[in-house]
């Protein structure tokens, strides 16, 4: 089988996603391993290029049918009109509305089945806000460009997995949101997404919220009260979920092959030991989808735009999960034709 076909967004241009996508396709063998289209700016990426002094030859076409995926150069689907003086490493509203175009690009490619799945490069909120695209993020944008009603954040680290019940909210806020349906949809999101990636009988653990998971309600009810009657329900529909488990194991106890994903209640319960165990290689994946959408777990990196310092191990990694994934639907589409 040939590599699926990816569409990845530049990101706010303005940030480090234009050098790490020139830095990912200068990679030797890179055009044998993937079939990628950039939805972005030309004369952004030449620029970052040049920057980097790496020889690549950006290809403007109109849609994935007219790639060439070849080596030394970039197809690019414009979707921007930026100045050529665009600054690196300053938050632009023209930047933050280049962002969003990108990504809606893209969203329509999957959605058409032009493409197979969607990685992105990252974009920077604050200037998506001043341009007037008023979300937390790119799981928001991507779930109402969809219509996608439950929804997920899932992120891969160095055989450690974790999908969130929230994410981009205070932490009062996330407090309230774990509720017994919004528990069971995400577990249910977690075996769903295990599934697909050929797990027949995925464990699923769920995090506690409070210390020691509440301890029978010594250090509060949420757990007790919220949490567990989501996780028997979900047994009972055949899902191998357990826990709450006390936060402060669970991870530890995943990575030891106890459990194949983990449930975390809230943001930083997830991102902190995601990020500690693999910063330059994390991927994050909205569960959820019609498509595959992976994208590298890290900012738009403002204080070291234009520098040519940029990491791309990220990137690589989010193209690799994202070709993996789409490559394993593809497989069973066919063997389920086959008969």
């Amino acid at each position: 089988m040939r590599p699926p076909v990816v569409a990845l967004t530049m990101g706010d241009p303005a940030g480090i996603g234009p050098e790490i996508i020139a830095r990912a396709f200068a990679e030797p063998g890179f055009s044998e391993e993937n079939r990628v289209v950039v939805v972005g700016d030309g004369a952004r990426l030449e620029r970052a290029a040049a920057l980097l002094r790496l020889p690549l030859r950006v290809e403007t076409v109109s849609g994935p049918e007219e790639a060439r995926f070849r080596p030394g150069s970039v197809d690019l689907i414009p979707a921007s009109r930026l100045p050529a003086d665009l600054p690196f490493g300053r938050l632009d509203p023209r930047a933050g509305d280049a962002a969003f175009e990108y990504l809606r690009r893209a969203v329509g490619l999957a959605l058409e089945g032009r493409v197979s799945a969607v990685a992105t490069a990252p974009l920077n909120k604050e200037a998506l806000h001043l341009a007037g695209h008023r979300y937390p993020g790119h799981t928001e944008i991507l779930a109402e460009l969809t219509g996608t009603r439950d929804y997920a954040m899932m992120l891969v680290a160095d055989g450690l997995r974790v999908i969130h019940v929230s994410t981009h909210v205070p932490l009062r806020e996330a407090i309230e949101l774990v509720r017994p349906e919004r528990e069971l949809a995400v577990i249910r999101l977690a075996h769903g997404a295990m599934r697909r990636i050929g797990l027949e009988s995925p464990r699923v653990a769920v995090a506690g919220l409070n210390p020691h998971a509440g301890e029978n309600g010594l250090f509060g009810e949420e757990d007790r009260e919220r949490i567990a009657p989501a996780v028997e329900r979900a047994r009972s529909e055949g899902i191998d979920a357990s826990g709450p488990w006390p936060p402060d194991t669970v991870f530890l106890r995943a990575r030891r092959g106890e459990f194949d994903i983990v449930v975390v209640q809230y943001h930083d319960q997830g991102h902190i030991p995601a990020k500690l165990l693999g910063f330059e290689g994390g991927v994050n994946v909205t569960v959820g989808l019609p498509f595959f959408r992976t994208s590298v777990d890290h900012g738009t990196a403002f204080d070291i735009a234009g520098t040519g310092r940029a990491d791309h191990s990220s990137l690589l990694a989010a193209l690799r999960l994202a070709r993996e994934l789409a490559g394993a639907q593809e497989e069973d589409r066919q063997k389920k034709r086959r008969g």
